[in-house]
């Protein structure tokens, strides 16, 4: 099997993670099947990215992956990233991957990822 071009590492403990992640695997169902993309629960590895200096806490807090050359990328960047990857979605990855627009994208998913991880938290799902 081929060495995936993105592996995602993401908290399936997190409802509004694990349902945005269902729903891109349902839209890479090919990609899935053949390799090429590869979505791992951080919580059955935790210190899979421990490498790259990474916590479990870090990856709840916002997405991280690996790419084919063994680049970590986090956050907005991991999301433009599958957009890329997507059948359809790679419109999202030009308008929000751009220079232009890509401080604002990764300062935006920033702010959301805090409330969202503050969530969780209060919420106890981890």
């Amino acid at each position: 099997m081929p060495k995936p071009l993105l592996t995602v590492w993401y908290n399936t403990r997190c409802p509004v993670c694990d349902a945005g992640i269902n729903h891109q695997k349902r839209r890479l169902v090919e990609a899935v099947k053949a390799g090429w993309v590869e979505f791992r629960d951080v919580n059955f590895e935790p210190e899979a990215l421990s490498a790259f200096g990474a916590s479990l806490e870090d990856i709840r807090r916002r997405l991280h992956a690996t790419d084919a050359e063994g680049r970590l990328l986090v956050g907005a960047d991991v999301a433009i990233a599958v957009w890329r990857q997507t059948p359809g979605e790679g419109w999202l990855a030009a308008l929000f991957g751009n220079p232009a627009t890509l401080p604002f994208t990764r300062f935006a998913y920033d702010r959301f990822a805090d409330l969202l991880y503050a969530w969780n938290r209060r919420k106890g799902h981890w």
